[in-house]
C-alpha cells in the first residue's frame, strides 16, 4: 500500500468521525433517541419558533422574486455569479411552482383568501410546522454535510460495503451511509445527502432515484409518533420489525422493475456509469476503502472551502427545496382534506382488503392512498377504528409507502434527482402493492 502522510490520514479520520457523530450517533433524549443534528435543530427551532413562519414566507417570496428576475434576464442572468444563476434560473414549470409557493406562503401567513388554503390542517401545517423543521434541519445538515462528503468517509464505506449493496440493491457501497442517515436520523437528511452525491458525480441518475425513493425511510422517532397516534406504542418492537421486513423486500424488488430499472444509468454530466468501486487484486475491502478515503481527504487543502460548500448547501436547500415543498405539499393536503378523491381512489381496495380478512375494510380502504399527501394522515383517519389489527396494518403501511408529497416527495422534486411527479406516484403505488400483503401476513400472525 502506498504510504500516506500522517496529516492526510488525520484529515480523513477526524472530520469523518465528527460527521458520523453529528449525523448517525443515537443521542438519548426525553422523547426518545435522536441524532445531534436533529437535537441542535430542535433547540434552534424552539428559540426561533415565533419568527420561523415569517422567515420562511420571506425566503419563499424572495425565491419567487429572484426566479422571475432570472427568467426575465434569460441565460445571461446572474452570469457573474454562477451559483445564483444555477439556483434561480430554471424552467417555466419550476418558475410557476415557485410563484405558486409564494402565493400560498403569503396567504397562510396573513390568513387571506380561502380558508382551505391557510387552515392549520393544510397550508398552515406546512408553513407553521413542517417548514419550521426543514429550515433549521437544512441549516445544520447543510453546514455540516461536508464532514460526510468531503473527507473520505463515503469512499471508505464505498469499498467496505460494495459487496453487499451492489448485488442486493444495485447500488454503490457509499449508499449505505445515505440509508443509515435516514434510518437513524431523518428521511430529509438522506435525500439531501443523496442529492449532493448525485450533483457531485458519485451516483448515476438511476442510483440517486433508487436511494431517495427506496431508502429514505422516516426516523425511528417519527415511527414511534405514528404508533402513539394509533394507540399501539406497546407494540413498537414487532411494529418496527414489520417495517424492516416489508421495506427490505421492497428495497430488493424496486430497483429491478420499472420505473426505477428503466432510468438511465448515467451520471449528471451524461457519462456512462464506471465501476469506481472495483477492488484491485492487491487490495481487500478495508485497504481499498482506506486508500480511497485518504486520497479524497488529501484534496481538501483550504479550511475556507468547508464553509463555502456548507453555505451553498444551505442556500440551495432553503431557496431551491422549501418552495417546492410548500407548493406541492399544500396542494396535496388540500386535496386530501377537502375532496373525496383519495376515498374514491381507495374504493378498489375494499374487496382486496376483505379478501385479506382485514377488519373494517371500507374504513381502511379510505386511508390506503391518502398517505401520498402526508404520511401522518392515515394514522389520524384510522384512529377511531376498533380493530388493533387494522390500525397496525395501516400505520405500518403508511411508513413503508415512504413517498409523501408534504415532505419526502416534495423534497425529491425540489432536488436535482431526476424523478418526476408521475414516477413518484407510480413508485408509491408499487410500494403499496408490495408491502401491504407482507404487513397483513405478519399482522395475522401477531393478532
Amino acid at each position: 500500500m502506498k504510504p500516506y502522510s500522517f496529516s492526510n490520514i488525520i484529515k480523513f479520520i477526524i472530520p469523518s468521525l465528527l460527521g458520523l457523530f453529528l449525523f448517525l450517533y443515537p443521542l438519548p433524549t426525553e422523547e426518545g433517541f435522536t441524532i445531534p443534528i436533529a437535537f441542535l435543530a430542535g433547540h434552534l427551532e424552539g428559540f426561533l419558533d415565533n419568527y420561523l413562519s415569517l422567515i420562511m414566507m420571506i425566503v419563499i417570496l424572495l425565491t419567487a422574486i429572484f426566479t422571475i428576475i432570472a427568467k426575465a434576464g434569460g441565460e445571461s442572468s446572474f452570469s457573474r455569479f454562477p451559483f445564483l444563476h444555477q439556483l434561480f434560473y430554471t424552467t417555466w414549470f419550476w418558475t410557476i411552482t415557485r410563484i405558486l409557493a409564494a402565493v400560498f406562503a403569503v396567504m397562510v401567513y396573513f390568513q387571506i383568501g380561502p380558508e382551505f388554503v391557510y387552515s392549520e390542517d393544510t397550508g398552515g401545517m406546512l408553513l407553521d410546522s413542517l417548514l419550521h423543521t426543514l429550515f433549521v434541519t437544512f441549516l445544520f445538515a447543510g453546514l455540516f454535510l461536508p464532514f460526510l462528503t468531503n473527507f473520505g468517509l463515503l469512499e471508505f464505506f464505498g469499498g467496505m460495503m460494495r459487496n453487499i449493496m451492489r448485488p442486493l440493491f444495485r447500488l454503490p457501497g457509499r449508499a449505505s451511509v445515505d440509508s443509515l442517515a435516514s434510518w437513524v436520523g431523518d428521511a430529509t437528511i438522506g435525500v439531501l445527502l443523496t442529492n449532493k452525491q448525485y450533483e457531485d458525480g458519485y451516483y448515476t441518475k438511476r442510483e440517486a432515484a433508487i436511494i431517495s425513493t427506496t431508502f429514505s425511510v422516516v426516523s425511528i422517532t417519527f415511527t414511534l409518533v405514528i404508533l402513539q397516534q394509533v394507540n399501539l406504542e406497546h407494540m413498537f418492537l414487532p411494529f418496527y420489525m414489520t417495517i424492516i421486513i416489508a421495506g427490505g423486500v421492497a428495497a430488493l424488488i424496486m430497483p429491478r422493475i420499472p420505473p426505477l430499472s428503466k432510468m438511465a444509468n448515467t451520471y449528471i454530466n451524461g457519462e456512462e456509469r464506471n465501476d469506481d468501486e472495483k477492488i484491485p487484486d492487491s487490495d481487500n475491502v478495508f485497504t481499498f476503502g482506506f486508500k480511497n478515503a485518504v486520497k479524497r481527504a488529501e484534496k481538501e487543502t483550504k479550511f475556507r472551502t468547508f464553509f463555502v460548500d456548507g453555505g451553498k448547501n444551505i442556500l440551495d436547500m432553503w431557496f431551491g427545496v422549501t418552495p417546492v415543498v410548500m407548493a406541492f405539499g399544500t396542494l396535496a393536503v388540500v386535496i386530501a382534506e377537502y375532496t373525496p378523491l383519495f376515498q374514491w381512489l381507495g374504493t378498489p381496495f375494499v374487496p382486496i382488503l376483505e379478501l385479506m380478512q382485514i377488519p373494517f375494510a371500507k374504513e381502511a380502504s379510505e386511508t390506503i392512498l391518502i398517505g401520498f399527501a402526508d404520511m401522518f394522515l392515515p394514522a389520524i383517519l384510522i384512529t377511531g377504528v376498533e380493530a388493533e389489527m387494522t390500525r397496525f396494518i395501516i400505520a405500518a403501511l403508511s411508513v413503508t409507502q415512504l413517498i409523501f408529497m408534504s415532505e419526502v416527495g416534495g423534497l425529491i422534486l425540489g432536488t436535482k434527482i431526476p424523478v418526476s411527479f408521475r414516477n413518484l406516484a407510480f413508485i408509491f403505488l408499487i410500494r403499496t402493492v408490495i408491502t401491504l400483503p407482507i404487513i397483513t401476513i405478519i399482522a395475522h400472525i401477531l393478532f
